[in-house]
């Protein structure tokens, strides 16, 4: 049971870290670093155990260990009588994150809602034949659904700062 939890952690610390490597723009040991310290939580990953799980060196992983701190992509704690560091993920990353996406949402809408109302202007204006008009409503639906989303997510980023979530 435990060989087949480790087996489906290592593959999704390959999956995420996937993931994080493009999104994040990280290097690849970085980026599954990131993804195994996320999927350990908040017991934290030692130095130790990421140089023999993740089967690299203890310089390589040392170097992307620095980076992911210089990044303030992870933070370490330590335990009283042991001297190990105990990195786990800094909440700091997923409300930046959150902000981002917020960001480039905002950015969209606002094109959508510039195309729309060129559409509506050319509609008033410029295009007599009804069949030949613009049809708005993938922009008003597209819109009102980044407008959702937007506000979920929002509400989200306030559940983390005010510490709604034990991560």
């Amino acid at each position: 049971m435990k060989d087949n939890i480790c087996k489906e952690k290592m593959a999704l610390v390959e999956k995420l870290g996937v993931h994080l490597e493009a999104r994040e723009q990280l290097a690849p040991v970085a980026a599954r670093i990131l993804a195994y310290v996320i999927l350990t939580g908040k017991r934290g990953a030692t130095f130790e155990d990421m140089v023999s799980i993740l089967c690299a060196s203890k310089s390589t992983i040392s170097t992307h260990i620095n980076h992911l701190q210089d990044l303030n992509k992870i933070v370490y704690f330590t335990k009283t009588g042991d001297r190990k560091k105990y990195f786990v993920i800094n909440k700091d990353t997923i409300i930046q994150h959150v902000d981002r996406m917020i960001s480039h949402w905002q950015e969209e809408r606002e094109i959508h809602f510039e195309i729309k109302q060129y559409k509506e202007q050319q509609n008033t204006k410029k295009i007599e034949n009804d069949e030949e008009k613009f049809d708005l409503t993938f922009h008003n639906v597209y819109m009102k659904f980044i407008d959702e989303a937007s506000s979920s997510v929002k509400e989200l980023r306030e559940k983390l700062i005010h510490n709604q979530f034990d991560i």
